[in-house]
């Protein structure tokens, strides 16, 4: 009995011990979390409470009435709708095939699909001139047919395309790897053909993830400067998108740099909120 009771005695401070190391060690790991948590918060709330702090309201409230800004705001959002369903029509076969098939060199074209998205933009810009432009690979055989590509708003549109179509393939192949593929083979044991059972099958079960896909790919081409500036230019009317417009007004006039930056702010908010609800 006594052994016990000396055994239980030099135990308990070590249990006790053991146990204050744990909350210390416990405590310690929320502090650090906690403080980078901080750090990370401030980091991305300062500087955009300060953007929309800096850009007095009253001024907002006519800025929609300044050419630059007008011209701009229409120009970014007719070449981002159309660089989405670009994306998406010619995504959605490609996501297809890296979903469903496997061949030579899938493994390829897999990163080739992907590179666009890890490439500086300035990169990005340089290719598609070298391509594209007036003595490009492409463009020497284009210009004596009377198509020229570079500074022109094609050019904005095959930028945005460029760097935002990886986004809605990346998307798509994710949504297409996870539907269930005996649903499809069901469907081809009743008649159903390729075609039908893809779009009364395959594509309704993989809705969801596609529009999240076409979301991100319209928030990224909307974003779109480095390509876009070295590929198409920064004309005013022409191919001067929002993100051109405000390194322009930047040297010019805040106040018009501070509202354009306050309303895409806005927009890549609304289409984030968008892609959550879509997607939860």
């Amino acid at each position: 009995m006594s052994q016990s009771s000396d055994s239980w005695q030099f135990g308990l401070p070590q249990n006790r011990s053991t146990a204050d190391s744990a909350l210390s060690a416990s405590v310690l790991s929320w502090v650090i979390i906690g403080l980078a948590s901080f750090l990370i918060l401030i980091l991305l709330l300062v500087p955009l409470a300060s953007l929309i702090w800096r850009a007095v309201p009253g001024w907002m409230a006519g800025a929609w009435n300044v050419p630059t800004i007008a011209a701009a705001l229409r120009l970014s959002l007719f070449t981002s709708v159309v660089s989405v369903v670009v994306s998406t029509l010619v995504g959605t076969p490609i996501a297809y095939i890296l979903a469903r098939y496997r061949f030579w060199g899938v493994f390829w074209l897999d990163i080739l699909v992907d590179l666009p998205m890890v490439l500086p933009p300035a990169v990005a810009g340089i290719a598609l001139l070298v391509a594209f432009g007036r003595n490009g690979t492409l463009g020497q055989f284009l210009v004596p047919r009377g198509i020229e590509l570079p500074f022109t708003t094609a050019a904005v549109i095959m930028a945005q395309i460029f760097v935002s179509a990886p986004f809605y393939i990346r998307a798509a192949k994710a949504g297409f790897s996870n539907v269930d593929q005996r649903l499809e083979q069901i469907s081809a044991t009743l008649g159903e053909s390729t075609l039908g059972t893809f779009r009364r099958i395959t594509l309704p079960l993989a809705r969801n993830t596609l529009i999240g896909g076409a979301i991100m790919t319209w928030a990224r081409a909307l974003g779109e400067f480095g390509a876009t500036i070295l590929f198409a230019g920064n004309i005013s009317g022409r191919t001067q998108t929002m993100p051109l417009a405000i390194y322009s007004a930047l040297q010019t006039d805040l106040n018009i740099a501070l509202a354009l930056a306050v309303i895409l702010l806005g927009t890549s908010f609304a289409l984030m909120a968008l892609l959550r609800v879509v997607t939860r």
